[in-house]
């Protein structure tokens, strides 16, 4: 298994990292348009090796040469939010981004899996899917189990139990429009909406929907990176190791839940082929409005971009 990330800034380095900690590739390629910072990192991370006892040659480069014949690209490079941005206030800058890394990695990888980290989530999605040409099972976004882990995160932090015990999903764009679901979600089975009151769940789904503006804000010159990478890996691990895993994925809509040609945040089975299928389940009044308010939004930003 060869596995490329696209990008050795934090998301990348810790996607790389976690990549090879988890055993999920013989080779790992960081690639980079700076000179030195792959090489660089690449070369801690494959001296750790002996350390974390895997075995992934981890390799730095310039050069999309280097990427060829990747079974996963994961693709990280792009602008990152500063206090005070939006998502999409980075959509021109990373849509250059997206369309050259795409653009050099795809004929070199027919076969691969494209899996999109950068922001905006759901239209570099798209752009990666027009640009390399590769049918949208193979080409997917990672933004719900990052949204579903904050989602748990403040879930867990309110009731004081464990973070294994929470079943629930965020679906929709990953924005501000993203659609958390307190009538899905369970703390050991039992319902969210029987342990807590609905004031809180409505705090909860606001924070979770200001996740990530929480964080830029506190760091001031970049966003998040050790929870996008986690999601990544989890994506990736599922891929790697056919789990059929039951995640939300930023997956291209053809019908399903009564929309087309859209990239949305879904539940979806992820296995050896990608998006092997995804799931539909009703929902309430309220529910539809939520989703249909995310489908209109990302479609609108998504007519912004030329591909």
């Amino acid at each position: 298994m060869k596995i490329t990330v696209i990008g050795a800034g934090n998301v990348g380095a810790s996607v790389a990292l976690r990549i090879a900690d988890q055993d999920l590739a013989n080779e790992i390629v960081l690639i980079d348009i700076l000179e030195g910072i792959p090489q660089g990192k690449a070369l801690d991370l494959w001296q750790s090796g002996p350390v974390q006892q895997y075995d992934a040659r981890v390799v730095g480069t310039n050069d999309y040469a280097d990427t060829a014949n990747s079974d996963i690209i994961v693709m990280t490079a792009g602008l990152a939010r500063k206090p005070g941005m939006s998502r999409d206030d980075l959509l021109v800058a990373n849509t250059e981004i997206v369309r050259d890394a795409i653009s050099k990695v795809a004929p070199k990888s027919p076969k691969a899996i494209i899996i999109v980290v950068s922001n905006p989530l759901d239209v570099m999605t798209y752009v990666a899917m027009k640009v390399s040409k590769f049918p949208a099972h193979r080409v997917f976004g990672m933004a719900g189990i990052l949204d579903t882990a904050r989602y748990k995160t403040f879930i867990a932090d309110a009731l004081k139990v464990s973070v294994r015990d929470i079943h629930g999903m965020v679906l929709g764009g990953h924005g501000d429009t993203m659609v958390p679901l307190p009538r899905y979600t369970s703390v050991g089975g039992i319902p969210l909406t029987h342990l807590l009151p609905a004031d809180k769940i409505e705090a909860i789904v606001k924070r979770t929907q200001d996740g990530g503006a929480e964080i830029v804000k506190h760091l001031k010159t970049g966003s998040a990176f050790y929870a996008p990478a986690a999601g990544a890996v989890e994506m990736v691990a599922s891929i790697v190791k056919d789990r059929k895993r039951l995640l939300p994925v930023c997956a291209w809509l053809n019908g399903e839940y009564g929309y087309k040609d859209v990239y949305m945040g879904v539940p979806c089975i992820l296995g050896k082929e990608g998006v092997e299928r995804i799931l539909e389940f009703p929902f309430n009044d309220e529910e539809k409005k939520l989703f249909a308010n995310s489908v209109d939004h990302v479609k609108v930003e998504t007519a912004k971009v030329t591909v």
